[in-house]
């Protein structure tokens, strides 16, 4: 059976989602599997949408297909549902255990 997941943990899987705030969940709830999916995918986004900030034009439309995404993960966490992002495959649960074990959080 499944985990029930509380009003809680889908508003915290949420705010994973916004920018700078997916480092504030995946530090404060980085033992919630469901949170901590979410913070991994949120601060993903985050870093990659911060490195591409940099690169004119293609950089710039590619961020606006990342907020895209960012918004349907966004939804997805209201509903406490998991939504992988497409074509990333682990790379976002690898950059959340890096920053947890760096920043030994």
């Amino acid at each position: 059976m499944a985990e029930k997941i509380t009003q809680e943990q889908k508003i915290w899987g949420a705010v994973s989602y916004l920018w700078i705030l997916s480092l504030v969940a995946l530090a404060a709830r980085k033992d919630d599997e469901f949170i901590r999916f979410h913070a991994n995918q949120g601060a993903f986004l985050f870093v990659v949408s911060l490195v591409l900030m940099f690169v004119p034009f293609i950089g710039w439309m590619i961020n606006i297909l990342l907020t895209l995404v960012a918004i349907v993960a966004f939804l997805n966490a209201l509903q406490g549902q998991k939504w992988e992002l497409p074509l990333v495959g682990k790379m976002p649960k690898q950059l959340g255990d890096w920053i947890i074990k760096t920043m030994k959080i």
